[in-house]
């Protein structure tokens, strides 16, 4: 038990945990169309520090992103299903188990619509203009994350504002594979 522990503790990391809510929002820096298979990538804090870590993998039998905290631990899987139904992408735990799939719900011509169920059974939804970096994540009618490129102004970059309460990795983690889906 006394590793666990010790394992636990050393994932006190700049980004936190796996099931780590912040208690203010956060502002994380992604790189835009970097996120494919074989690439690998920080995503950083608004004060420019390393907070995550996204690891491309190209696996022999499905493609998979790993989404690392500052000290190497896996955090997230994100796995494409071998035979893809209506685009869905699975993020898995540091555990194997499911913590999120996400499916593309609808595409209208101005706002691209998609679903997220989370492994505790409940469900969110991205909307807006995904492939402009302009999209709020919601739980009901929550906010739980606002992507924007308004709040930096380097050159294929975006933000993801994560709000308090959330699970800091998963959102970010949800916003890698929305991104991975959209521009695959």
């Amino acid at each position: 038990m006394g590793r666990l522990r010790d394992r636990l503790k050393d994932r006190e990391s700049t980004g936190g945990p796996v099931g780590h809510k912040a208690e203010s929002k956060q502002r994380y820096k992604m790189h835009e169309k970097l996120v494919s298979i074989g690439d690998d990538y920080w995503i950083e804090n608004e004060a420019g520090e390393r907070a995550f870590y996204v690891d491309g993998k190209a696996l022999r039998i499905r493609d998979t992103l790993i989404i690392k905290d500052v000290q190497g631990h896996e955090l997230y899987k994100l796995k494409e299903k071998l035979l893809r139904i209506k685009d869905t992408l699975n993020i898995e735990d540091g555990q194997g188990r499911t913590a999120a799939t996400i499916k593309k719900a609808l595409i209208t011509p101005l706002r691209d619509r998609w679903k997220v169920d989370l492994g505790d059974g409940s469900e969110m939804e991205a909307h807006g203009n995904i492939l402009d970096h302009e999209y709020n994540i919601e739980s009901g009618r929550e906010k739980v994350a606002e992507v924007s490129k308004k709040w930096f102004r380097i050159r294929d970059t975006y933000g993801v504002e994560v709000s308090p309460g959330q699970d800091t990795a998963l959102i970010l983690a949800i916003t890698v594979a929305i991104d991975q889906m959209a521009h695959d």
